[in-house]
């Protein structure tokens, strides 16, 4: 099983083929996120939070992303990417 930190770069290098620009700062723990400006998708990650957290929020944005269907997704990855209304359990 892979570790949190290896599951968030796997989860980054998805963004980045979906076309995300990722910014990587400190927002105090209260941002982050994907959205979208002028065309371009973009990925705020807080380093204020745990690398779980980021994960958490590179997984949202990765669910509500429609484009994630088109590319091949790690096999450890796929399960967090399930919405969680279908996760098994």
């Amino acid at each position: 099983m892979p570790s949190t930190v290896e599951l968030l770069d796997q989860a980054l290098d998805l963004c980045q083929r979906l076309g995300y620009t990722i910014r990587q700062e400190f927002l105090g723990g209260s941002g982050g996120g994907g959205c979208e400006l002028r065309g371009r998708k973009y990925l705020f990650v807080d380093l204020a939070l745990q690398h779980l957290e980021q994960f958490d929020q590179v997984c949202e944005t990765l669910r509500d992303d429609p484009m994630l269907l088109t590319v091949a997704v790690p096999t450890p990855l796929r399960a967090y990417l399930v919405p969680p209304a279908r996760r098994a359990g």
